[in-house]
């Protein structure tokens, strides 16, 4: 049988290092999947249950793995539902392809089923490169530019292929005028700054009395050297949600995350520092950096496009993280301990603070305890993956990790439904690690329910059983019913807020997972115990509180004025509101959490 185009798709993807793609199938793709089929197991196919969830597995594979995520879709609505993953790939900057299928050739333009426009459609997700195939010569450069170009620019790119055309024979492009002769391989440079600009930041960095570092994801392969920076400076770091793995929690002087997830400490280093060091972080809250002009600035980035967007920065260093401070570090002077030390106080009280607030009352569950009792549990390679809404509160502030574990979430996108899928592309790129991911009711409900099912499907392949999926049952889209609250002054919304109650646990169960629930706060650390130590994936559910309040690291009048305008309007659970949140504010001073 002669090679079709499906067929040489494959083989170039192979070539090119692509070993697992995510998908769903349809007739729109389906000369490339005869093409996956007859290449046998060359590229593992993982059949998610939902496109969009594919292209969420694919961005966070990128993330996991370091390498391309795929994912692959037929045209029509198969195409149109990857788009949402496919944006949570290009804000966080992850080397994401999609293949996508289209009518035949000869019906475009003719309203033919299935007809999309699919080159409009990923023209802002898929800017830097998607185009559709027209001739069996021309796919040879497509594949590559696509690979290429994603690796490269760290983005999403996208390949329209008409399904006439997939089937055809394959024909090398010709050796005349008009065609493209491309070729595969592609290595990252290493981006170092000048030496002068180092050393114009370093002159800031040693001027500075009071220094102030903020990582991102960018600084995920740069633990050491941010660490050794942050000696030399005797500075303090707060992390951007994508760059919690970056510092491990055992180091004193980290403070935690920064934002409206984030933490006190965070929230003083920033207002008290008189410079900032940023590190590979597109942190998007100016609000929670230092006043303009208050400090000096030096950022770190290897995309020209994000240096002083947040902060108007005196030094903009374009470099990788990693290499970038190995060069800066022998032009920085050593510095003393006041500021460290003052940093170090604030962080230990911090912990203090948290143990007190999660084991605040609440009913049943304080949610905050689930995230608390789960971090001293944590084998020492876990991944964790966090959904968007409240969960992230606490996923951002109570879990402590350690170095060499990794975790992710949404971040630029923040979208609902990402834990899960995330969950899964994890355990994909790394079979032999635990991994963990933290979930709403909302999110479950929405789409990641229907992800447990492809967890039963492959978990039986993976060589380290242990995958827990944690449900945060409070029958509430918890973070917006609160922002509601606090951000504009409403009572929180029956109609759009409540969500039916669904036993998650007895759900995993029946499709062959083990269901764990908790309603009691005494039995939270032994149900953890129990699903890391079961014989396969667990869905771990737990009734939570929904009126613990996520309190922000800094109230504003603003803030308060709302509150008390939401409560003075009728909230429907006013009392339970007013009680959750004296607990959360009191936790400080009452002992044990008590009233």
């Amino acid at each position: 049988m002669s090679k079709t185009v499906g067929d040489f798709i494959i083989s170039r993807l192979h070539a090119w290092g692509v070993r697992r793609m995510f998908g769903y199938p349809g007739d729109g793709i389906n000369g490339v999947f005869g093409a996956l089929n007859r290449a046998d197991g060359q590229i593992e196919f993982i059949q998610a249950r939902h496109e969009e969830m594919a292209a969420f597995m694919a961005s966070a594979y990128a993330k996991f793995s370091g390498e391309l995520g795929v994912c692959i879709a037929t045209s029509g609505p198969g195409a149109t539902h990857l788009v949402t993953g496919l944006y949570d790939a290009r804000l966080d900057h992850q080397p994401v392809l999609a293949i996508v299928g289209q009518q035949a050739r000869a019906a475009i333009g003719g309203h033919y089923q299935q007809e999309v426009d699919l080159a409009s459609l990923f023209k802002d997700v898929a800017g830097d490169f998607v185009h559709q195939a027209a001739t069996p010569a021309q796919v040879r450069h497509l594949v590559d530019r696509a690979v290429r170009i994603a690796l490269a620019n760290r983005t999403v790119t996208a390949l329209i292929l008409p399904n006439d055309l997939q089937e055809m024979p394959y024909e090398e492009p010709p050796p005349v005028h008009g065609t493209v002769h491309s070729g595969i391989g592609y290595r990252a440079p290493k981006v170092v700054p000048h030496h002068d600009d180092l050393q114009a930041a370093a002159d800031i960095l040693n001027a500075g009395k009071r220094v102030a570092i903020l990582v991102g994801a960018g600084a995920l392969q740069a633990t050491d050297e941010v660490i050794a920076v942050a000696d030399r400076l005797g500075a303090g770091a707060a992390k951007a949600l994508l760059g919690k793995a970056a510092l491990p929690d055992e180091l004193p002087w980290v403070t935690g995350s920064i934002g409206l997830l984030g933490t006190e400490p965070s929230w003083d280093l920033m207002r008290d520092c008189d410079t900032l060091l940023m590190v590979g972080s597109g942190f998007p809250y100016s609000e929670f950096l230092p006043k303009e002009g208050g400090a000096k600035g030096v950022q770190i980035d290897l995309k020209p496009g994000m240096l002083s967007l947040r902060y108007p920065m005196d030094v903009n260093l374009v470099g990788d993280a990693a290499e970038t401070l190995k060069a800066l570090l022998p032009l920085l002077d050593q510095k003393g301990d006041k500021w460290r030390k003052y940093i170090e106080k604030s962080v230990a009280d911090w912990w203090r603070l948290l143990e007190k607030r999660a084991h605040a009352k609440a009913d049943p569950v304080n949610p905050q305890l689930v995230a608390w009792e789960l971090s001293p549990r944590l084998p020492g390679n876990a991944i964790l993956t966090s959904d968007s809404g409240s969960c992230a509160n606490w996923y951002a502030r109570d879990i402590r990790i350690q170095r060499g574990m990794m975790a992710s979430l949404s971040g630029g996108l923040a979208s609902m439904g990402a834990a899960v899928p995330y969950a899964i592309a994890a355990k994909f790129a790394h079979p032999d690690r635990p991994v963990i991911g933290l979930v709403g009711d909302g999110a479950m409900q929405m789409n990641n329910m229907a992800e447990l099912i492809t967890v039963a499907k492959y978990w039986k392949n993976w060589t380290d059983n242990r995958f827990v999926v944690c449900v945060f049952n409070n029958g509430d889209l918890n973070q917006v019913t609160w922002e509601q609250r606090v951000m504009e002054g409403d009572p929180k919304f029956e109609a759009s807020q409540r969500i039916p109650d669904v036993p998650y646990h007895r759900f995993a169960e029946l499709v062959g997972l083990k269901g764990l629930f908790v309603d009691k706060p005494e039995d939270l650390g032994a149900a953890w115990d129990e699903a890391l130590a079961a014989d396969r994936p667990v869905v771990l559910e737990v009734k939570t509180d929904p009126e613990v309040p996520p309190l922000p690291p800094h109230f504003t009048f603003k803030q308060i004025k709302n509150m008390t305008a939401s409560l003075a309007k009728g909230d429907p659970n006013e009392a339970g509101v007013i009680r959750g949140t004296v607990r959360q504010v009191l936790s400080a001073v009452l002992p044990n959490g008590k009233d």
